[in-house]
């Protein structure tokens, strides 16, 4: 049931405390942009580098049922933007790291550039963008703020179509926001979806109009107890995800790990086993030289006893001479 309750403009202003459903809530995310226009106008003229003078028109042109069922697991919460009739940007706010970003960006990015249709030249494509505003490092090991990837040549850096783009804003680096970022506020943009207290969310909002305008979209949207519901819910379910995530990592680390023992008991069995046949191969080996020395000795032996016999023969043969001689 939604709150009744009649909302003055300015009650945001008085509010306290913690933002009970802050923008990296993608419901809440989803609702505020679909709600406001000001709103979702300021922020592709920042994302997009269009000076707000040249947006004519933003159209959201998947709007969503308030209070409809999200569980459903076909349901997604981007925004599907028209701007000024010419060109669509797929907008879309994920917290958790299902480490298939690159792929699934790219999947809602292809899907969105198939608009041609059926009779016309390809040429008539409409240009698009696919804009993920992701509350943790795209790529860890090359960390920016906000990037933008496009079909090139790796060789020249030729573009090959500039009509398909894909741009990432990382709202946990925001200390890497560039002076182009700052000139079009994206870094104060990335802090409002992060304000979790009024406080910060206020003085965000002093800055400029359009963020004003989104603290009471903000506010609007909390205090409406069905969307309240389904953000809880959304919560909830990344949650769930987040643990679940989690549950699937540590496995993955146990696995690794087991596996890892593994290989280490199999190689230290190994170089038990090539240690002992090598203790094989020497005790052959001493074995032989022993052998070969007993044979030997006993060969020697055999000699000095057939030679001690000549002796013994030749002094009796001398002894018998001498008694002869006598």
């Amino acid at each position: 049931m939604t709150n009744k309750k009649k909302l003055n403009k300015d009650d945001w202003r008085n509010a306290t405390g913690k933002i009970e459903y802050s923008m990296t809530n993608d419901y809440m995310f989803r609702m505020v942009l679909q709600s406001n226009n000001t709103v979702l106008k300021g922020l592709i003229s920042s994302m997009m580098h269009v000076p707000l003078s040249d947006i004519k028109s933003v159209e959201i042109v998947n709007p969503i049922e308030l209070g409809k069922h999200i569980d459903d697991k076909d349901f997604i919460l981007d925004v599907k933007v028209m701007l000024n009739d010419n060109s669509i940007i797929n907008l879309e706010m994920q917290v958790t790291n299902y480490s298939n970003w690159t792929n699934r960006s790219l999947c809602y990015l292809c899907r969105t550039f198939d608009n041609v249709q059926k009779g016309e030249d390809y040429n008539s494509t409409i240009p698009v963008t696919h804009i993920g505003f992701l509350d943790h490092d795209l790529f860890p090991d090359e960390l920016e703020f906000y990037s933008t990837y496009m079909l090139q040549n790796v060789e020249t850096g030729k573009i090959y179509n500039s009509k398909f783009r894909l741009s990432v804003l990382s709202l946990n680096q925001i200390k890497l926001a560039t002076k182009e970022d700052k000139k079009w506020h994206i870094d104060e943009w990335a802090r409002l979806f992060k304000a979790t207290t009024w406080e910060e969310l206020k003085m965000i909002a002093e800055k400029d109009k359009v963020y004003s305008e989104a603290a009471n979209s903000i506010y609007v949207q909390n205090s409406d107890e069905t969307i309240r519901a389904m953000c809880e819910a959304r919560q909830e379910a990344i949650f769930h995800e987040q643990y679940v995530q989690k549950q699937l990592k540590e496995l993955q680390e146990a696995r690794d790990e087991a596996i890892f023992h593994e290989q280490y008991v199999q190689k230290q069995l190994k170089e038990l086993k090539e240690a002992k046949e090598e203790a094989i191969i020497h005790e052959q080996y001493v074995q032989k030289q022993l052998s070969e020395k007993d044979a030997k000795l006993s060969e020697q032996s055999a000699q000095l006893s057939e030679q001690q016999n000549l002796i013994e023969q030749l002094q009796a043969e001398n002894k018998k001479l001498k008694e002869n001689n006598k």
